[in-house]
């Protein structure tokens, strides 16, 4: 089989975890990457073992050997980089969120739905076996109707007010910075094991650090700056920790809880689906463990098995019982998904079903900026816009 061809833009921290991932595929030829400057690309292209470095994206774009792009720059950048890398006809895989804001997100999203090819953001968790199973125990009724979606996103990153990222500046990472950041990634994965859409937000956002003092120089996201470094004050816009209310579709009601400045939580996200028949509940620091509910028998806990997982979700396990598969795993789930869409053509008829596309990201966007447009009325219920496709023009291709 001939190799794809791909590289990379923006190659920070998750960027090697992209690259990881595709050489674990063994079906793709990672060519390049570019970064913000000529010399960054070079010393980064090093670490990561890349034999190219291009002077700029634009000139990665214009080589015929890529023939599919990783966008993993800062939030505001994604629009110009996948906008451009639509238009010269690659496929493209963008970091969540999909775009700085909902307008962004939905010029992306129409770009890439016109463009023909295929279009993946990276809400890796539904790369998770467990995730997988969860959404087919639900589809298949074993929970009855739901009742009630809950759970959490916390961390403890930013608890210390001397760490600093462009993540909480807005011109950099947008309005939003705790739900645009990790709410993202729960609220799609409430919707994808669910299969229903929230329709309604209530949202009481926070800034629990008001003033960070941020190293005169950059840094990488998650990484500390020497204690001794210098610093300057700078006072935080966004949120930090937020309570969310939801009501869904059908029917069910839920609430979410996100922070990022939560003593002893490091990547704590927590989803649970009660039904009228069951519940079940799963921990992304516990992945190989879903939480199996009942009233009048025992609880149970269903272990990463293959034999154990339903058809649909056993293709995402690939160790036998008993061998942990955890983040990363997931991560390359989602990339295999990707390039086994882009290998089928990139069409709507092909796309694996648990993978996420711009379509997705749009949605999430649109999930976010409900809750921005609640708080900012005072915490009001607000609903969350539907996308309608235009009527097409008689004729028009699709």
């Amino acid at each position: 089989m001939k190799k794809l061809g791909m590289a990379l833009v923006g190659p920070g921290f998750i960027a090697a975890h992209h690259i990881d991932a595709v050489r674990r595929l063994g079906d793709v030829d990672v060519l390049g990457l570019a970064g913000s400057s000529p010399d960054s690309a070079k010393k980064r292209a090093r670490e990561l073992g890349v034999g190219h470095a291009y002077a700029s994206y634009r000139d990665l774009l214009a080589d015929p050997a890529v023939q599919v792009v990783h966008n993993t720059t800062p939030n505001h950048l994604h629009r110009e980089i996948s906008l451009a890398a639509l238009r010269a006809g690659k496929h493209v895989i963008s970091d969540k969120p999909l775009a700085a804001n909902v307008q962004e997100a939905r010029e992306l999203y129409e770009a890439a739905r016109d463009a023909g090819v295929a279009h993946v953001v990276t809400f890796n968790y539904r790369g998770h076996p467990l995730v997988q199973q969860a959404r087919t125990m639900i589809a298949k009724g074993r929970l009855g109707a739901p009742v009630f979606v809950h759970g959490c996103y916390l961390q403890d990153w930013l608890a210390d007010a001397r760490t600093y990222s462009w993540r909480l500046d807005p011109k950099r990472g947008g309005a939003s910075s705790a739900l645009g950041d990790i709410g993202s990634h729960w609220c799609d994965l409430a919707e994808h094991v669910t299969g229903a859409r929230i329709t309604a937000v209530l949202a009481d956002l926070h800034t629990a650090v008001p003033v960070r003092e941020a190293p005169a120089t950059s840094t990488k996201a998650f990484a500390s700056a020497a204690r001794n470094a210098p610093r300057r004050k700078v006072k935080i816009t966004s949120e930090d920790l937020a309570s969310v209310l939801l009501r869904f579709d059908n029917g069910a009601r839920g609430c979410v809880t996100v922070g990022q400045v939560l003593p002893g939580h490091k990547n704590d996200l927590r989803l649970e689906v009660n039904g009228r028949l069951a519940s079940l509940a799963w921990r992304q620091e516990q992945p190989n463990e879903l939480w199996l509910g009942h009233q009048a028998q025992a609880n149970v806990l269903l272990p990463r098995d293959p034999a154990l997982l339903d058809p649909s979700a056993r293709g995402y396990a690939h160790l036998p019982a008993g061998h942990p598969e955890a983040w990363a795993d997931a991560f390359r789930n989602l990339l295999a998904d990707a390039y086994a869409w882009i290998r089928r053509g990139g069409t709507p008829a092909t796309k694996p079903a648990a993978l996420p596309t711009f379509a997705d990201g749009y949605r999430n966007s649109l999930l976010i900026d409900a809750m921005l447009r609640s708080h900012a009325a005072g915490g009001v219920w607000q609903g969350v816009e539907e996308h309608r496709e235009p009527p097409r023009k008689r004729g028009a291709r699709r």
